[in-house]
């Protein structure tokens, strides 16, 4: 199990969506798309951001324990 692996996936695929949306509100510019964004797009990076310390963190962890095993 890697934790900066799934760390880096994590934020290569938010990028991703986050250059995807951009592209989508080139096109939909409307209220209902300012909803969107607000109600998911927002909260969404909110956490993901959380994720990746807590990710960051139990890496810290383990290699500790691993450490501390040896």
């Amino acid at each position: 199990m890697s934790m900066s692996g799934n760390k880096g996936r994590l934020t290569g695929v938010t990028k991703e969506l986050k250059l995807q949306w951009e592209d989508t509100k080139t096109y939909w510019k409307d209220a209902r798309s300012q909803e969107f964004e607000r109600r998911y797009i927002q909260d969404l990076l909110i956490h993901v951001d959380r994720a990746v310390t807590v990710i960051e963190k139990l890496d810290e962890l383990v290699r500790k324990v691993r450490s501390d095993c040896e």
